[in-house]
């Protein structure tokens, strides 16, 4: 890795972390073009620079998610499914990231839900004059069954956000409120598997040099910012135009990515 692409990468991710897309499915795909898939530090790397993501959710949100005991108990309750799947399924998930058979074909699924889901769930979105219907309160059940859809981005290419957000509309949710509450969400996941990463490396006897640290330094920064800039968007666009946009990018992203593979050249994650 350089410094281009350390760039590259975290700017992936700031884009990619909180629209439906999935950007663990973005960053493996962009660092096997980058012909860096394969280096230790480059699966430390795409998993360290969420970080800065989850300080930009932080940042903006900040006087909400400081708000009380309990809901931080909530998000305890909605993280905890995918601990207990992680540390269950944790091979079978790295042998899943090394397949582009496996993300494209996610990508497409997850697009093709993502076309209908808007009319699956219009009456989530019902309006009383100016002001949106006062929708269910997220309790520790409705908390803990949007937990579990987040598992299922576990399959490389199906997208964190984009699991919790529809996980969140199931549960007669709104698209804005389930997309804050998917973003909330996202601060223990990320930081949990951020830190069993890091342990992980360490305990395999990998040390980091200071290029790799400034390495780091620079990504988190980088996502950082341009997470501000995606949260901000994505939400704006998403509470009034909905999800097809994605549903559409996802599908062609998909194909493009079997063609490539098929008739282009074999490509490889590893």
């Amino acid at each position: 890795m350089n410094y281009i692409e350390a760039i590259i990468l975290a700017i992936i991710e700031g884009i990619t972390e909180y629209l439906p897309v999935s950007s663990t499915g973005h960053l493996i795909l962009a660092s096997s073009f980058l012909h860096i898939a394969g280096d230790n530090f480059t699966k430390l790397f795409t998993i360290v620079i969420q970080l800065g993501a989850i300080l930009a959710v932080l940042v903006l949100y900040w006087k909400r998610f400081f708000q009380s005991v309990d809901f931080y108990f909530k998000l305890l309750v909605a993280f905890i499914p995918a601990v207990v799947l992680g540390l269950l399924f944790n091979h079978i998930i790295d042998e899943l990231l090394e397949s582009p058979l496996i993300v494209a074909s996610t990508l497409i699924l997850g697009g093709i839900i993502l076309l209908k889901v808007d009319d699956w769930f219009k009456a989530n979105e019902q309006i009383e004059g100016d002001k949106p219907l006062e929708h269910v309160k997220i309790n520790y059940k409705t908390a803990f069954k949007i937990g579990l859809y987040q598992c299922l981005a576990m399959i490389p290419g199906t997208s964190r956000s984009g699991a919790t957000i529809v996980g969140g509309m199931t549960q007669k949710l709104n698209r804005k409120t389930a997309a804050e509450f998917s973003f909330f969400l996202a601060v223990p996941t990320m930081f949990g598997a951020t830190a069993k990463k890091l342990f992980d490396y360490y305990r395999a006897g990998f040390t980091l040099s200071s290029v790799q640290i400034n390495y780091l330094i620079i990504g988190n920064v980088v996502a950082f910012i341009v997470a501000m800039f995606a949260i901000k968007s994505f939400i704006d666009y998403l509470s009034n135009k909905g999800f097809k946009i994605f549903g559409y990018y996802r599908i062609l992203l998909g194909i493009v990515i079997l063609a490539i593979h098929f008739f282009l050249y074999e490509l490889t994650l590893i």
